[in-house]
């Protein structure tokens, strides 16, 4: 038998990750499937990659560190404290390889984002799903599924694709609760979307364990989101000394292009525009939700800028009305991949684009 290389027998338990449909380039396209920001980036994001394209030759400032100044400027942090990834994504896959490896468990809810699996199997750790209940994260699940093998615990807050979330109190439960050898990675994507009383993005929980001494918390972030980057990856850490220390280890010299480095700190220097998109967001999501429960869906509650709705008729029914609706140019997202078949996730558009998704929703519904 002809011998050959092989992979990390995990990595083959692995179904590559497929992204939101962008449509065939033919026609109107309203893309509603990758949680984008409806309104796109500021202008002043382009007007500063401008003036970096004369500097294409140069490599990046290997260090991010005018980004994570003006990071902590914006969210009150320290920048010692910030390590900025090619998205929040490659973040997390470092995150796994660091502190996870063979034999070791690394815990996430049941429907939580499917990166983190993708990152821990890479790694060559166990996956354990826990428990949500009402399509929520169950802290006491979570808990319970803890382990003298269990070496990280991800919990997306608001998740993906749920759009549910846990206040502060059961974040801050949990964090007590687990052992200290435990890393608690909070995924916060769409906290600035969450604007709900009990949420936090988990600063507070970092903070603290930066002052204790505990260093056993980090919390991502990212600029794809409500600033409308996704094109450019854009994700940074917020944690303790001795995370920030690993992921500058590990993560590649150069690993955020200046192009990057200057479309974050243009979007983070126009706090208004992120506030006209926030609002934006807060008028049309409840319209959304509102229009999809007439029509008979189930929708969950959400704080990000997506709803995820049930269809009466189940699978089959979501596999119909997503194909109608590609072929007329609005494109949803399907989510078996998280064994949520007679789910379809919903992206908050503009207000004509969500008009127009609920007319063609409607004719389904009659």
């Amino acid at each position: 038998m002809t011998q050959k290389p092989a992979p990390n027998p995990k990595v083959l338990h692995i179904h590559p990750y497929v992204p939101g449909e962008a449509g065939d380039g033919g026609g109107r396209i309203i893309k509603l499937a990758s949680n984008e920001s409806a309104l796109g980036p500021s202008p002043k994001v382009r007007e500063a990659i401008e003036v970096e394209l004369g500097c294409l030759a140069r490599y990046p400032d290997g260090s991010s560190t005018l980004l994570r100044q003006k990071i902590g400027e914006v969210y009150g942090l320290d920048h010692k404290h910030i390590v900025c990834g090619n998205g929040s994504e490659q973040l997390i896959a470092y995150l796994a390889q660091i502190y996870a490896g063979p034999g070791d468990q690394v815990i996430q809810s049941e429907f939580g984002f499917i990166a983190y699996k993708i990152a821990t199997l890479a790694a060559g750790a166990d996956l354990v799903a826990a428990r949500e209940r009402d399509y929520t994260t169950d802290v006491d699940a979570i808990l319970a599924a803890v382990t003298e093998k269990t070496k990280i615990v991800f919990l997306a807050n608001p998740n993906n694709p749920t759009g549910t979330w846990i206040p502060a109190s059961e974040m801050g439960r949990l964090r007590d609760k687990l052992p200290a050898h435990i890393l608690l990675v909070l995924d916060a994507a769409y906290a600035d979307y969450a604007g709900e009383k009990e949420y936090q993005a988990g600063t507070e929980l970092v903070d603290a364990a930066i002052a204790t001494g505990a260093e056993n918390v980090c919390m991502l972030r990212t600029f794809s989101k409500i600033y409308g980057l996704a094109a450019l990856r854009i994700g940074w850490c917020y944690g303790p000394e001795s995370v920030i220390d690993a992921l500058n280890r590990v993560r590649g010299a150069f690993n955020l292009s200046t192009l990057a480095q200057a479309a974050a700190i243009a979007a983070l220097d126009d706090q208004d525009y992120m506030e006209k998109v926030r609002r934006l967001n807060n008028e049309q999501l409840p319209r959304v939700a509102s229009g999809l429960k007439k029509l008979g869906l189930g929708v969950l509650p959400s704080a990000g800028n997506f709803v995820l709705a049930k269809f009466p008729g189940g699978v089959h029914q979501a596999r119909r009305v997503f194909t109608d609706l590609k072929k007329h140019g609005i494109i949803l997202r399907p989510v078996e991949g998280y064994r949520l078949a007679e789910f379809l996730r919903i992206t908050i558009g503009t207000a004509e684009e969500n008009g127009l998704l609920l007319k063609a929703l409607g004719k389904h519904f009659k």
